[in-house]
């Protein structure tokens, strides 16, 4: 860790600075406890951020838009848009204080993006919502009869937890980054049962129960199970599932770009990780889960379903299976 770097973060924790006001694209309060972060944020460093409700996708286009007079300082992003975000030449590098603890494969070496948090990809149920139904256990599941009008997922066209239950699909019915024949076949046949398919986040959709089974996040499902009314489920399906991590960057040419750099440093710090953890998510450093969260998730032979992939070809092959989707599923 940078020392200097670390002093100045302690001194900005132990006395809070006057407010200054940064900008970060995709900080949606309702996903990953964003909400708590961006209060710890102001409270901790005296920066103020807005919530910001935008995906992956429409991160990546906003900048890309404005990238001859950016608004932005930081941005996050499902791990493929931010590979691409940095090929597009829209973030500038940084390496916060942490960096070097994060596991390879998951930063950009030269620190244009780099992981905080990963979630693993599965469904998200409402069971009171189910009319009775059995909460499902596998993929295949969600074509049946009983689920039909009940299970959603984001477009993976354009939201990159969208983009992940597609790779997670595709990986459990023996389909590869090379291969997406398996993933479009699935969302051919889960068309047939009328599935609802939103742009964004739909945490609050689920815990109405407007939509009763939900492509998502460990960390929103157990997020719902212990701390809203009703009764919810995270299931790993049986086939299978992966990993995902989600990253940040520095914005090319960030108006405020040294506050968007204590911002980061805060984020990979054992306090912000610690925020993470509490909201159901694994941290990118390794900071032990406090026991009480860890008590809450399934078992390990659960987790062991869900794997890992080649992040990088993830993203060069994310905009080629976009299109395919919309021509031959929407």
């Amino acid at each position: 860790m940078n020392r200097i770097i670390a002093a100045a973060l302690a001194a900005s924790v132990a006395a809070p600075a006057l407010a200054a006001d940064a900008i970060c694209y995709n900080c949606p309060p309702e996903w990953a406890d964003w909400a708590s972060m961006l209060r710890a944020i102001e409270s901790e460093l005296g920066v103020s951020m807005p919530h910001d409700n935008k995906n992956s996708g429409q991160t990546l286009s906003q900048l890309i838009a404005e990238r001859a007079s950016p608004i932005a300082d930081v941005a996050y992003f499902g791990v493929s848009f931010g590979i691409a975000a940095a090929r597009e030449g829209v973030l500038q590098p940084y390496k916060p204080a942490g960096f070097d603890e994060i596991p390879e494969g998951l930063k950009d070496p030269e620190g244009y993006w780099h992981t905080i948090h990963s979630g693993t990809l599965g469904l998200f149920v409402n069971v009171d919502a189910l009319g009775g139904a059995p909460v499902p256990q596998c993929w295949a599941d969600l074509t049946k009869p009983e689920y039909r009008g009940m299970v959603g997922y984001l477009d993976p066209s354009s939201a990159f937890v969208g983009f992940a239950g597609a790779v997670a699909v595709n990986e459990a019915f023996g389909g590869s980054l090379e291969d997406f024949g398996p993933a479009i076949d699935f969302f051919r046949r889960l068309a047939a049962n009328d599935p609802i398919v939103p742009l964004q986040t739909s945490y609050a959709r689920v815990v109405s129960g407007e939509i009763p089974i939900l492509f998502d996040y460990d960390f929103n499902a157990y997020r719902a199970k212990y701390t809203e009314d009703g009764t919810f489920e995270f299931v790993i399906p049986c086939e299978g599932s992966v990993v995902v991590p989600y990253v940040m960057g520095l914005v090319a040419g960030a108006p405020n770009a040294e506050t968007g750099e204590r911002v980061l440093d805060f984020i990979l710090s054992d306090a912000g990780q610690a925020i993470w953890t509490n909201a159901y998510l694994r941290p990118a450093r390794d900071i032990p889960l406090p026991e009480e969260v860890a008590a809450r998730f399934l078992p390990a032979e659960d987790y062991a379903r869900a794997v890992t992939v080649d992040y990088g070809r993830m993203a060069e092959v994310q905009s080629a299976f976009g299109e395919r989707y919309l021509a031959e599923v929407r």
